[in-house]
């Protein structure tokens, strides 16, 4: 399913945008944000003062009427950056709607009824603690949970992954969503939602924005832009009183021009399409936040835990090497074990037949006359009965052993012993009595993860692996792996004290999981990333959910939150700095004639007063739009030191706020003066 977010194009945005803009011109929605809702009263004020001159003939009156057209712009501008944002969260809440659809649905009496007891029943009317039966061909209703059966589920209109998933009673995969589709089998399953409060209601919300609550770092700087805009507001209200005893008059407009291009609009009209967009990021990786808290949080994370199995690992144990006896070619070896393996259907087996192939370098088939011994947990043996009489076996050590009544030579032992000591585990394989060889089997870390524990450590994260094993697999799979810590033979009370100890030391913690005895760990965690396959009690204690159910993800949700925090200081950076520049384009202009000698400080040596004021409110208007790509593409975070990206924030967007205006106010008055628009 092609991502809704990639297929938006802005241009396709634009025009709804540009709609909901107007909408938001109304008081109740500009009041949420108090820097561009004193921009509009003011805005407005001045268009009264404007069309009054106008039309008493006061001479300036169309060089007024312009400001107030540009601080309406400002308005517009940061309405227009605001629902751009939302709208793109919108793309994918119209994708997500559409797989919500009333149905018939088959409900049972208990888990264990008969299915021809079934009554038919509408969707939208289940409860939670009912048991509907879904079979091929239909849509899961609403949240819930698999109690009986097994069965494939196609969740592509949720994760945009075509291929099936399994989904089965007990254990760690039985939560199925709402609006996914039973691609085989049967299940039945109990209801766990509300009508109306699913995971697939809650995604469609989350992702409009329509319930975005602010965070509290949005919510600290809210205020702060509120102090600033206040304490503005009482310098502006004192200047005529400084200038009446220079003999000065200030007009009003010029007052207001004033008093919003010292305010921040700049960050004070992007801060809620930041958090918005960086919202929609997690959003295009397939992870839905429950709050935006947690987004955050996840940006300044300490400690990173994550399980070994199908995190770290692939989970399965696969064949690593294989290891001639003495006097036996490493091609008679991997021969033998081939054939052995060719009717041992598990992962193990399967992996020995590829490592087999991959030295061979071709497949071998079943001989002829030869009858396959499969692989059973009693015997913990596979291989082959030839017709000639002799056997192929392989199996566990003490298996072949007691098999052929023979031990290993000395220095096959030897290598026995290490496979054993590394956390791995050995095979023997044998021909009838003779012993061939080893087969190496561990548990595989996945490419690529020692470079990204890497980065993580580059950004200042500690990695700890969680892991079952005893400790001496866990220390060697720490080591492959590159992690800085393990907790081995972890139980859900040591995960959750591991948390608590990390937290005490004034560390935020993130975590993923999907079992139940995650749950109580997830909800400890600062940033608790539960997978979509997992159980309904993952997924109810994590603040964010994994539709891919890809443990790994973890570290992206690290990256966007830190891009998110990035963005944010950097935008404000640059728009305090912003400010600073339109103090020597305006404050100049208006004084120059009561106190000549402060014609030095109009360093931009712009064509008049009215002019200059008129630029730098232009300016203000027309940078804020320009940022608005930024805005929602973010800053992007390249692991550095805390010093490291202060100095490039301050670099950056400190000193290029410093400059920018310079440039673009005194282009802007070169333009009024060539249009005579002041």
């Amino acid at each position: 399913m092609a991502h809704p977010m990639k297929s938006a194009q802005l241009r396709d945005l634009a025009p709804e945008a540009m709609r909901q803009s107007l909408i938001k011109f109304a008081p109740r929605s500009l009041a949420r944000n108090p820097v561009i809702f004193t921009t509009a009263v003011v805005a407005l004020m001045t268009t009264a003062l404007s069309l009054r001159d106008l039309a008493t003939g006061v001479a300036g009156g169309w060089t007024s009427l312009h400001i107030s057209l540009w601080l309406w712009l400002c308005v517009l501008f940061a309405n227009f950056a605001e629902a751009l944002a939302e709208g793109r969260g919108k793309a994918r809440a119209d994708t997500l709607r559409a797989t919500k659809t009333t149905t018939l649905v088959r409900v049972l009496e208990g888990p264990t009824a008969a299915f021809d007891t079934a009554a038919w029943a509408e969707s939208d009317e289940l409860r939670p603690g009912q048991f509907v039966l879904v079979e091929a061909g239909d849509i899961i209703p609403t949240d819930g949970e698999a109690v009986r059966g097994v069965a494939s589920v196609n969740e592509s209109a949720i994760t945009g992954e075509s291929a099936p998933v399994i989904r089965e009673a007990g254990g760690d995969r039985s939560s199925v969503t709402g609006g996914t589709t039973v691609a085989s089998d049967w299940l039945v399953v109990r209801i766990t939602a509300e009508p109306g409060k699913s995971f697939l209601d809650r995604m469609i919300a989350l992702v409009e924005g329509a319930e975005r609550q602010k965070t509290p770092n949005e919510i600290a700087l809210n205020i702060l832009l509120a102090g600033l805009t206040l304490i503005f507001l009482f310098v502006v209200v004192t200047l005529p009183a400084f200038a009446s005893f220079a003999g000065l008059r200030i007009p009003v407009i010029v007052l207001g021009a004033l008093f919003v291009t010292l305010i921040p609009t700049t960050i004070g009209g992007l801060l809620s399409a930041i958090g918005i967009a960086g919202m929609d990021r997690l959003v295009k990786s397939n992870v839905i936040a429950k709050s935006g808290r947690a987004v955050e949080a996840a940006g300044d994370v300490d400690t990173l835990l994550l399980d070994k199995t199908g995190t770290i690992t692939f989970g399965n144990r696969m064949a690593d090497a294989l290891i001639p006896a003495p006097g036996v070619s490493i091609a008679t070896l991997a021969e033998a074990a081939c054939l052995a393996s060719l009717a041992d259907e598990t992962p193990e087996g399967k992996s020995i037949v590829e490592k087999a192939r991959t030295i061979l370098g071709h497949d071998l088939a079943l001989p002829e006359g030869a009858s396959a011994v499969a692989f059973t947990a009693q015997t913990r043996l596979s291989g082959l009965d030839l017709a000639d009489g002799s056997s192929l076996r392989k199996g566990a050590s003490d298996a072949v052993m007691r098999l052929t009544g023979q031990a290993p030579p000395p220095a096959l032992a030897q290598e026995v012993e290490a496979i054993a000591r590394s956390g791995g585990t050995p095979l023997l394989v044998a021909r009838g009595a003779q012993i061939l060889g080893a087969v190496h089997l561990k548990d595989v870390v996945k490419p690529g993860v020692r470079e990204r524990f890497g980065e993580l450590r580059a950004m200042g994260i500690r990695t700890v692996m969680i892991t079952g094993d005893n400790p001496l697999t866990a220390a060697a799979i720490a080591a492959e792996a590159g992690v800085d810590d393990y907790l081995a033979e972890a139980t859900p009370e040591m995960k959750l004290d591991l948390i608590r100890r990390e937290q005490a030391g004034g560390r935020l913690v993130a975590m993923c999981g999907d079992g139940s005895n995650d749950a109580p760990a997830l909800a400890q965690a600062d940033v608790g990333v539960a997978m979509n396959a997992g159980t309904p009690a993952a997924k109810e204690a994590a603040n964010l959910i994994d539709l891919d159910s890809d443990p790994t993800k973890l570290i992206e949700v690290v990256m966007v939150g830190k891009e998110l925090l990035i963005s944010r200081g950097a935008l404000t950076t640059f728009s305090i700095a912003n400010d600073v520049a339109k103090y020597f384009a305006i404050l100049p202009a208006i004084f120059v004639a009561a106190y000549p000698g402060l014609g030095v400080l109009n360093v931009m040596h712009l064509a008049s007063p009215s002019s200059a004021i008129l630029s730098a409110v232009i300016f203000n208007a027309l940078i804020l739009i320009a940022l608005v790509p930024l805005a929602l593409r973010g800053v992007k975070y390249r692991p550095a030191s805390a010093a490291a990206l202060l100095r490039r924030n301050l670099l950056i967007y400190g000193l290029g706020g410093l400059i920018v205006p310079f440039l673009g106010i005194k282009a802007i008055d070169m333009a009024i003066v060539a249009l005579h628009l002041a």
